[in-house]
């Protein structure tokens, strides 16, 4: 059965955004972080609509997630059409602000994804934007990267022993949520934020489309031509959905 993407608000087993405003999406966290409470943040787009119809094992771990925010405008615009006014809020765009958060509470933060390249430039970028930011470990997975085997069990509870508080999961869906939800039993005083590419735009590994280029909502269309043999089918299937998601967001109103 496909599952439901509820937009006007929560319906049992759908996946839903918790988190309408970053300011009440940050309060939360700094409030999380304070009592060493483990969280598990998702940023809900077309592609994880998709993916969710597919894939039953990833479906659960959006579930497990304890914070769902909108990360791309038709999110946005599919909330409004069912009544319900929702603040775009990109994963890349959460990186700084909860680091910085981390630095001032003084709660040690870890990278895990991308390579060790990029984590460790992107680590070096964040700690002199944010000075006292203690990265307390640097995790970049093998190619194939499994996070429902062995070898992530064991990231985990380094991630644990490290003491980080606050762990960005630069991995990509499906893993990195499904990484995460899984998170939530092995290493369940840390707070993982599921960000894609943002560690790699941070370190300049990878280019992010242009703030001209976001205010238009064109940002999709920048990365497809960035990379069209990888992502045109992608949001193809994106554009296929759409029409379904409209008249669902309607009825929801």
């Amino acid at each position: 059965m496909s599952p439901v993407v509820a937009f006007a608000g929560p319906v049992p087993d759908a996946v839903h955004v918790t988190h309408t405003h970053k300011a009440a999406l940050m309060q939360d966290i700094e409030v999380a972080l304070q009592a060493r409470a483990g969280f598990a943040l998702a940023t809900l787009n077309l592609d994880h609509i998709v993916k969710l119809r597919r894939d039953a094992a990833f479906r659960a771990a959006y579930l497990a997630q304890t914070h769902v925010v909108a990360d791309g405008n038709p999110i946005v615009w599919l909330s409004r059409q069912a009544g319900r006014e929702v603040e775009l809020i990109p994963g890349s765009e959460l990186i700084e602000p909860l680091a910085g958060l981390a630095a001032r509470r003084g709660v040690p933060v870890a990278l895990l994804g991308s390579t060790s390249e990029t984590l460790d430039a992107a680590g070096a970028a964040l700690q002199a934007q944010f000075p006292g930011l203690d990265i307390a470990c640097r995790i970049a997975p093998p190619y194939g990267f499994d996070p429902m085997g062995e070898a992530a069990a064991g990231m985990l509870a380094e991630i644990a022993a490290s003491g980080a508080g606050l762990c960005f999961l630069a991995l990509g869906a499906p893993k990195q949520e499904m990484l995460a939800a899984r998170a939530r039993g092995l290493a369940p005083q840390c707070g993982f934020v599921s960000i894609g590419a943002g560690l790699d735009f941070i370190a300049g590994t990878q280019r992010r489309a242009p703030l001209w280029v976001r205010k238009l909502a064109l940002e999709w269309v920048w990365r497809m031509l960035s990379n069209p043999a990888r992502l045109a089918g992608r949001y193809m299937a994106c554009i296929a959905i759409l029409p379904g998601l409209i008249r669902d967001a309607r009825r929801a109103r």
